[in-house]
């Protein structure tokens, strides 16, 4: 699944970047969005990301791309990988600016932890 975002003022820290945790947060969305397309009519919530690293600053109006896909079901959580593309300078090379892999357990309806319906 791919999504975009472009980075706005509002986005951004006193030194012009990005905010990191505004990048997570589109990450766990972007992700939440793929789970919940992929099992309908279940319900997880996110239990982690990998070791977070940004590798490369992103500025204001910078158009980037993200790409989330499914790596692991397990019979409770899921794992998803998802890359983060500038695409709006150079989009016939774009980098990968950020990526992480992210994972959300399925939950019942009082939150506790429940099997995945394949």
């Amino acid at each position: 699944m791919q999504h975009y975002k472009i980075v706005l003022p509002a986005d951004l820290n006193d030194y012009g970047s990005l905010f990191g945790g505004m990048l997570l947060k589109w990450v766990d969305e972007i992700a939440y969005i793929r789970v919940s397309l992929d099992f309908p009519g279940q319900h997880f919530v996110t239990i982690g990301l990998d070791n977070v690293e940004f590798k490369h600053p992103i500025r204001e109006g910078q158009i980037l791309r993200f790409e989330c896909a499914q790596t692991r079901v397990g019979n409770s959580s899921v794992t998803y990988s998802v890359q983060v593309y500038g695409a709006r300078y150079n989009p016939e090379s774009e980098m990968v600016l950020f990526e992480n892999n992210i994972s959300f357990v399925c939950v019942d309806g009082e939150g506790q932890k429940a099997s995945i319906k394949k």
